[in-house]
């Protein structure tokens, strides 16, 4: 995935019509800018997509602090039944519904993540060790495929982003607040184009017939083929922390969404 730095989206000179001397707009300009330098060049690394995903969450608070004031109000009053202000409220939905999904597909992945590894654990003849490892692969494959639509989706909205006409009979300032939503949301499309690209990624790819051999031993309770399990044991731990810290940031940016849609239907039914 190329770095978000290189997104044309990303260009933020218009928020300093705002004025950059008031520290609202300088903060959301600095969060902004933490989340353009973060590294996603090649497969990020899952500390990255973390520190994307609290990142977002401080960039929409400081995104609330600035429309609530006084003069964004103002300016934004001015201009209530713009088509504009319809497709902000409407992508807003779009992005709510994938941050949803998101979060699902975590939970999910998380949930068996770790029923393979209570499975793994045990050892000991238990006749469930097939099973968790069948469902494994195949929740794997589920959510695999639910997130390359997800995928799909965001980045049709990134395209809708970027073609988005500027308000033509706005003045400066108002152009330049929404702007700075659109710059909003496209970063929130690239962070979940990412998180849900890591999920695309097997955790663990032993051959079918290695799966099998490990599911036999299990079932027998042998100590065999140590490492192969070692190495699968290791991996699934580290993905299970991972899981939980993706699930923390997406519960925090899905609640800010949620109060960013209500604040922006609030201003604009003033």
């Amino acid at each position: 995935m190329a770095a978000l730095s290189s997104s044309k989206s990303y260009h933020i000179r218009s928020i300093s019509l705002l004025g950059r001397s008031h520290p609202t707009t300088q903060r959301v300009e600095e969060e902004l800018n933490k989340l353009k330098t973060l590294d996603t060049t090649v497969s990020p690394a899952a500390e990255t997509i973390c520190s994307a995903l609290f990142g977002l969450e401080k960039l929409h608070k400081c995104m609330d602090d600035l429309l609530y004031l006084p003069q964004t109000l103002q300016s934004l009053s001015k201009h209530q039944n713009g088509k504009w202000i319809e497709d902000l409220l409407e992508k807003s939905v779009r992005i709510i519904d994938v941050c949803g999904t998101a979060r699902d597909l975590v939970s999910q992945s998380k949930e068996s993540v770790r029923d393979l590894q209570s499975a793994l654990r045990r050892r000991k003849g238990d006749a469930s060790a097939e099973a968790s490892i069948s469902r494994f692969t195949s929740v794997s494959k589920k959510i695999k495929k639910e997130a390359k639509m997800s995928i799909v989706a965001l980045k049709q909205m990134d395209h809708d982003t970027e073609i988005s006409s500027i308000l033509l009979d706005a003045d400066q300032q108002t152009t330049a607040i929404f702007r700075a939503l659109r710059e909003v949301n496209a970063m929130c499309i690239s962070i979940f184009q990412m998180l849900l690209l890591s999920l695309c990624v097997p955790i663990v790819k032993p051959k079918p017939s290695k799966w099998s051999k490990i599911s036999r031993l299990v079932h027998k309770g042998r100590i065999a083929c140590e490492d192969q399990e070692e190495i699968i044991e290791t991996r699934l731990e580290t993905f299970d922390a991972q899981l939980e810290s993706f699930e923390n940031g997406l519960e925090g940016i899905f609640r800010c969404l949620i109060r960013s849609r209500s604040s922006l239907l609030k201003i604009f039914s003033c």
